[in-house]
């Protein structure tokens, strides 16, 4: 018979409180991403956006059964304004999303891959670019364009991609000092099919969980542009669009215009944080056996 200390006992306590705590994170993050994803595919089909007719008799109505989330300033319900605005901002943050990382994994990539000069060279790019703010960068680069869907994409990925480089660079330096790399080199492999065959497929979960990490960076992105004016056309119904349009209802006290498309923006991404959180875990050996403890 064995009888455990009470630091070790205190210690289990705790380890598997975590792993509760994070068990429900995960999973109310998951029905949170599922809600959105529903209502982004579900709603738009049933309420066409053309249909919310203007009515200035019902304008600026607060928060009730018939409109959940009140209408603007134009009378229009902001509850289905908020799900049109989330679809267009989610679709941005994507393209962009996947762009920025398109681009980062083949920097990072050949950075890592080919070393040398090349790595310097690429990594002095990296390093001058991340000088300048990301979004005065980006207001240059959709100041060249009029306001639409793909100069904001453009903006965002242009502006999003180093932080991808360096993961990916890192996790090439990383694979590169493998056995099984050294191996393949020593066996007469070409760096080609060494970075298609052993480096790229390492490297893609890393990728893949940068590009999701950057779904709501990019919606964020989105909306700040567009609250400036220069993103998406005012018409346009996006997060960003709505929270500019709400300005002057919030200054004459009216504060669910404004509040509404803001929680549309953070929900989501607390949501993807949380999911991501956990993804990291299990890609990360060492991260994980810490929380097994």
């Amino acid at each position: 018979m064995t009888c455990e200390s009470p630091p070790a006992t205190a210690w289990r306590s705790y380890g598997e409180n975590r792993r509760s705590t994070r068990t429900v994170r995960v999973r109310v993050s998951a029905a949170l991403v599922a809600a959105t994803v529903l209502a982004v595919l579900l709603v738009p089909p049933l309420v066409q956006l053309d249909q919310q007719a203007v009515d200035l008799s019902a304008k600026l109505l607060p928060p009730s059964w018939a409109h959940p989330f009140g209408t603007d300033d134009l009378g229009r319900d902001l509850l289905v304004r908020c799900v049109y605005g989330l679809r267009v901002s989610l679709l941005v943050g994507v393209a962009a999303a996947l762009a920025a990382t398109v681009l980062g994994t083949a920097v990072g990539a050949t950075a890592g891959a080919l070393g040398g000069w090349v790595d310097r060279g690429l990594m002095r790019i990296v390093d001058t670019v991340s000088a300048v703010p990301h979004l005065l960068l980006g207001i240059f680069i959709v100041a060249m364009f009029r306001p639409g869907v793909w100069p904001v994409v453009v903006s965002v990925a242009l502006t999003h991609w180093l932080s991808t480089a360096r993961i990916v660079r890192a996790e090439t330096l990383s694979l590169r000092s493998r056995p099984y790399v050294d191996a393949a080199v020593s066996g007469g492999a070409s760096r080609r099919r060494v970075a298609v065959r052993h480096l790229l497929p390492g490297v893609l979960p890393q990728a893949a969980l940068a590009a999701v990490l950057m779904v709501p960076h990019a919606m964020w992105h989105e909306s700040a542009l567009s609250f400036l004016g220069l993103g998406l056309p005012t018409h346009t119904a996006s997060l960003g669009t709505l929270i500019q349009g709400a300005q002057g209802s919030l200054l004459a006290g009216q504060w669910w215009p404004t509040l509404f498309p803001g929680l549309f923006i953070i929900v989501p991404t607390l949501a993807l944080a949380g999911l991501t959180g956990a993804w990291r875990e299990r890609i990360n050996p060492r991260r994980r056996s810490e929380l097994m403890l």
